[in-house]
């Protein structure tokens, strides 16, 4: 984990102070408990001792200091376990608030953000990375606070029984953390590879479910295969080489404990045959060390994973520092009932800074007005949908809405007045009922029923099992179809009832039939709303009062639908091609 990283979990921890106070109170005690232990077995060695040489064991007073033994590690343990409870709290708070920070940071991240990644990469950094931090934090909080008082704890006591001997334990810690420090780093790489290989591998695994039908339509399954066993490849190699680093260090530290154990041993028998400590001194002392070279034992078995959730930590941080959406300004706009007037001056806009896609675009849209936009794929239809939604920022000139800027405009704002019937569909976990009102939450059911009529929903609605009431999802749910889907996203537009419409392919996935109902439907939506109608059928958009026709992020030309066919430009050729098309198909 980056220092950065670190001093960022750790200001989440002290946001409530006592749970890192009561760890610190909790532990110290304990390791005073568990030091006082070996002293008191040690005077009892001592008591034995002298009964013996003087033929006569004091069992009374042997007993006593045994049973104060046994009371203080009795009291070391509880007090363990109140660490241990305070430290899964303060790693499940910590994680809660990374969890909020996450939800709330990706509702402020602009959709160039998710356009630019697979899903299945971002998951991974929300779920996986943020399970492995609190496994670190967990490691960190329960086994590090303990093990590290025990060291000055013990090294203390030790030093209070014989300097000289604590010396020489004294040297082997630097030579400990040493060897950690150079180890863990040696890890940290491959680690941080490890995150990385798996977010790539959950992107592809949820491409592979989510586009399972069509994975199945083309045959292409042996080719899915390899390229998940290629990722799985990468994240096991990466895996196995941060593993093999990191669990090199507990042999290390196994050994330098042992050595460290046999020179306190061999030293603590040359003082006691010179008489400067008795045997329950060296006794006592020899526990001490044990305790003491422990601890460096469990941090060294803490170093993977510990490094681990330091990698995880990194992408997670990164997606909090990623740029977020511009910040709204100070709404001084008219709070009124927008007319709906809109106007694209002098509009400039690219993707990527090096491919130029709007430049210098102007459009006016009436109130009430219909204005369909058509073009071929890439011309920037849905794009100008995008600018008008403000889901992107222009590079250059101005969308007014009733003469005002839609960046003077809270966006919440903005888009309320805007809605948006998509070629894409889609259905949150919940009721048929839910999903429609979806984007008006205190319509009442006859509302809600009303707006499915006018969308020639309510007819299919009725013969699902539970009606209005039955749980649909974007995956199917109760097995709707395409074209059942879109006619519920139809008729939340009805609903929503907002001045301005998008209609993105809105009646692509509905049959003729269903489709000559839809646009009946629409064209009573329409009425008194401004509408932007984005299409392919160029039947559907005859009666439009502006047809856009756009070419490489420009205005070819504009005009109604007969004078583009008078004037036989591209609209004409377009209209022309379709027609032929259609009436091919008719003769098939």
């Amino acid at each position: 984990m980056k220092n950065g990283t670190a001093r960022r979990l750790g200001r989440l921890l002290i946001r409530d102070p006592r749970l890192p106070a009561g760890m610190a109170v909790t532990g110290l005690v304990s390791v005073l408990l568990t030091a006082a232990g070996p002293w008191l077995l040690g005077q009892a060695t001592n008591l034995v001792i002298a009964g013996a040489a003087g033929h006569r064991l004091d069992f009374p007073a042997i007993g006593r200091v045994l049973l104060v033994a046994i009371g203080a590690y009795a009291g070391a343990g509880l007090c363990a376990v109140l660490q241990g409870r305070l430290a899964n709290t303060a790693a499940q708070r910590v994680l809660m608030t990374l969890r909020d920070q996450v939800e709330t940071k990706i509702a402020r991240l602009p959709l160039g953000y998710f356009d630019s990644r697979p899903r299945g990469e971002i998951l991974s950094r929300v779920t996986n990375d943020i399970d492995n931090v609190g496994v670190a934090l967990q490691q960190v909080f329960g086994q590090f606070v303990i093990p590290l008082l025990s060291i000055i704890g013990m090294l203390a006591v030790m030093f209070a029984i014989s300097w000289p001997l604590a010396l020489i334990a004294l040297v082997t810690a630097p030579v400990s953390v040493a060897v950690a420090g150079w180890l863990g780093r040696r890890a940290r790489p491959g680690f941080r590879a490890q995150w990385r290989e798996t977010g790539r591998l959950n992107a592809q695994v949820e491409e592979m479910i989510t586009g399972h039908a069509l994975l199945k339509a083309f045959g292409r399954e042996e080719q899915a295969k390899a390229e998940f066993a290629g990722h799985n490849a990468r994240v096991a190699e990466a895996t196995f080489a941060a593993q093999s680093r990191a669990n090199t260090l507990q042999p290390a530290m196994t050994f330098l404990a042992n050595l460290h154990y046999v020179l306190i041993a061999v030293a603590g028998g040359f003082r006691v045959a010179a008489g400067a400590l008795t045997v329950g001194d060296i006794q006592a002392f020899i526990q001490y060390s044990r305790q003491y070279s422990q601890p460096f034992s469990y941090l060294a078995s803490m170093v993977g994973t510990v490094q681990s959730g330091i990698a995880s930590g990194d992408r997670v941080f990164e997606l909090l520092d990623a740029a977020e959406e511009p910040p709204d300004r100070p709404d001084r706009t008219p709070a009124g009932p927008a007319s709906g007037r809109v106007e694209f001056r002098h509009v400039r806009f690219r993707y990527r800074a090096d491919e130029p896609l709007i430049e210098d675009l102007s459009l006016l849209a009436e109130p009430g007005h219909t204005v369909a936009i058509v073009g071929p794929t890439g011309a920037g239809k849905t794009t100008l949908v995008n600018l008008l939604m403000r889901f992107y920022d222009l590079d250059g000139g101005q969308i007014l809405l009733d003469g005002t800027d839609i960046t003077a405009m809270p966006r919440a704002r903005l888009r309320a007045g805007i809605g948006m019937v998509l070629q894409d569909t889609w259905l949150f976990q919940g009721t048929v009922a839910e999903n429609i009102a979806y984007g008006a939450e205190t319509a009442t059911e006859d509302q809600v029923v009303a707006a499915a009529k006018a969308a020639h929903a309510d007819w299919f609605i009725r013969t699902l099992p539970n009606g209005y009431d039955t749980v649909v999802d974007d995956e199917g749910g109760a097995a709707l179809s395409a074209g059942e889907k879109q006619l519920l996203t139809i008729a939340r537009a009805f609903l929503a009832d907002p001045p301005i419409l998008v209609l993105d392919e809105a009646t692509s996935s509905v049959d003729t039939r269903t489709e000559a109902l839809v646009q009946q439907a629409m064209s009573r939506l329409r009425e008194g709303r401004t509408a932007f109608v984005i299409a392919h059928r160029l039947s559907t958009i005859r009666d439009a009062d502006t047809i856009v026709v756009m070419a490489h992020g420009a205005i070819a030309e504009q005009g109604t639908h007969d004078s583009l066919l008078a004037a036989g430009g591209l609209y004409a050729e377009l209209y022309r091609a379709q027609f032929a098309a259609d009436h091919e198909e008719i003769a098939r």
